[in-house]
């Protein structure tokens, strides 16, 4: 069995507390970091306690540095999931493969996970199982649902034969082109892409058990308690919670209407916080991205980035949006010349166009979505 999480430096805490809790129940279980992120300078990679790194530039992905210019933090260390799943497939040749996000941890042993493997190709967990009988609930969370996705891709699991494969190949197309959070497409990372898994593929298993993928989003309808040192969730043992908001606070604020003071949750959330201060937070958790910035030392916006993966002409023209060669052929001088300098209040015409030629551009894109993929294993 091989599992991977996908990190920047960041997260590197996280992803030591899952490696640590995973290893606790599956020490024989190969445990993988995918980092999309230049090394921090306080991290020495032979003490870490993953059995393999794997950088970005390994996978293979064309046009790396225009890819990764595309995409915020959060959308490339998801839309780094389907390389990287196909990768470590045909690189390991492993039987079972396993994702879980670098903000869970585990609490108990993942064989039943792994012995559905051995007759499902593909198993996914979705975020609530049970109606929700408020009307805030059912605004909060399953309408929510439908905007970011019926599945929670914080896990997922794959037996690497037959549909398993081919479902990995087709979440590597995916995301390769098309995993961006924009919601007039449709869009929402990988999440709605996986909502045409069970349509696409038969042999999915999606797996109900309260137990796994325990959350924010779902503990408005399950129930978390804590007998003889070992933490349940309606009747059967906790598998894995996933921290989503940690960082923020919205974990914590959200799940807080469905608690009382007394709460067993409350301990959990304080042993992750020392966990995480255990596993160095203090020193990378607050780590910027490398490539949020330019050659210059200068933010990149997310404006920036949309109108750069919008537009396929600024791609041909900057091969490398990240140089600064002092002149109008560095993507950040032609941006500041064209955009920074005009009005608070542009002309509505020229906001008209551009929608249009992101419009056009978009077609053009999916009917071209494979060709800058031609060198890439198929």
């Amino acid at each position: 069995m091989y599992v991977f999480t996908s990190i920047t430096n960041n997260y590197l805490p996280k992803a030591r507390v899952l490696a640590h809790t995973l290893k606790q129940f599956h020490p024989d279980w190969n445990f993988v970091v995918i980092i999309s992120d230049n090394v921090h300078e306080t991290v020495d990679l032979n003490r870490e306690p993953f059995d393999h790194i794997i950088y970005i530039e390994q996978l293979g992905i064309p046009n790396l540095k225009q890819w990764i210019f595309k995409h915020s933090i959060m959308e490339i260390c998801t839309a780094v999931k389907g390389p990287a799943a196909w990768y470590l497939a045909e690189t390991f040749k492993p039987d079972k493969l396993i994702y879980l996000d670098p903000d869970i941890a585990v609490f108990n042993p993942l064989d039943e996970i792994a012995g559905l493997l051995d007759s499902h190709h593909i198993i996914l967990t979705p975020h609530q199982t049970k109606p929700e009988r408020s009307a805030a609930d059912v605004l909060n969370n399953e309408v929510c649902f439908l905007k970011h996705g019926v599945y929670n891709l914080g896990f997922f699991a794959v037996n690497c034969q037959g549909q398993g494969i081919d479902f990995l190949k087709w979440y590597r197309d995916r995301l390769l082109d098309f995993c961006y959070i924009d919601f007039k497409w449709g869009l929402y990372t990988d999440q709605r892409w996986c909502d045409l898994v069970p349509v696409l593929f038969d042999r999915l298993h999606i797996h109900r058990d309260p137990g796994c993928n325990v959350a924010r989003w779902n503990l408005s309808q399950r129930h978390l308690y804590k007998e003889k040192g070992t933490y349940y969730v309606d009747n059967t043992t906790l598998k894995f919670f996933h921290f989503s908001g940690y960082d923020s606070g919205q974990g914590v604020f959200e799940i807080n209407r469905y608690i009382d003071g007394d709460h067993c949750f409350h301990e959990l959330w304080d042993w992750y916080s020392k966990q995480l201060k255990t596993n160095g937070n203090n020193l990378v958790g607050d780590a910027c991205w490398s490539y949020d910035k330019f050659s210059t030392g200068n933010n990149i916006t997310n404006e920036m980035r949309i109108l750069y993966r919008d537009r396929t002409d600024l791609q041909e023209f900057f091969p490398d949006p990240y140089s600064n060669d002092g002149t109008l052929n560095s993507f950040e001088n032609w941006y500041a010349h064209n955009f920074m300098a005009r009005s608070e209040k542009p002309d509505p015409r020229q906001r008209l166009h551009r929608f249009i030629d992101s419009v056009l551009d978009w077609r053009i894109k999916v009917r071209n979505s494979f060709r800058h993929r031609q060198d890439f294993n198929k």
